[in-house]
């Protein structure tokens, strides 16, 4: 699975240290981290919640990831960002429990985590467990093992109410303000990251053409 982390300007000073605890967990199940940025507060490609939002949708819409971290300071405003675009099922993280029932009850795609709020000694050991959880034990199981059934229907049905909800990403994005855009994917390692693994040649045609 190739995991993209995303962090936006709040918390930007916080991406080494989400990505080294990051890829310690996941490297070794044969999991990938491909980090978008931001990567320093600093950073001239500045990215806020909304971005991470239209960002995560491209990555995930066009396969070039599987799977999206991502967050701000609650953690709130990225999930809902995250949402409301086409091809993500984002969920909102604050312990380690709420990875492992997001995974196997809800089998998002995505995550938003706080980084700020409740980020104090030890956010390092959470976020570890936090990402144990939720990567540790597949996906889609169901839990507690007699709500497996409905928990695995219930996920079908919401996947095809996102399918008539929701515009195509393409579509979207032709709609969008183009600086808005433009800004999304202007992070320094975007083009290196998500061109190789892109999947659907229009949305990439797209983008280089900004």
């Amino acid at each position: 699975m190739r995991i993209a982390l995303i962090n936006e300007n709040s918390q930007a000073a916080k991406n080494s240290l989400i990505e080294t605890v990051l890829k310690k967990v996941v490297e070794p199940m044969g999991h990938t981290v491909d980090n978008y940025g931001m990567y320093t507060a600093e950073d001239e490609a500045q990215l806020t919640y909304v971005q991470c939002g239209l960002l995560a949708s491209v990555l995930l819409s066009t396969g070039a990831a599987d799977y999206v971290v991502t967050g701000c300071g609650t953690g709130e405003g990225a999930m809902l960002a995250c949402n409301s675009f086409p091809g993500v099922i984002c969920g909102h993280l604050t312990d380690p429990s709420d990875g492992y029932m997001f995974a196997q009850i809800n089998d998002g795609n995505c995550v938003a985590l706080p980084f700020a709020k409740d980020f104090g000694w030890g956010a390092e050991l959470k976020l570890e467990m936090i990402f144990r959880q939720l990567f540790g034990f597949g996906h889609g199981n169901g839990y507690p093992a007699e709500r497996v059934v409905p928990e695995q229907r219930n996920k079908k049905i919401l996947d095809g109410v996102k399918a008539v909800t929701y515009r195509p990403l393409t579509d979207i994005l032709k709609d969008l303000d183009p600086d808005f855009v433009r800004a999304t994917i202007a992070g320094k390692r975007f083009g290196e990251l998500f061109y190789p693994n892109c999947k659907d040649e229009a949305v990439a045609a797209f983008l280089k053409q900004l």
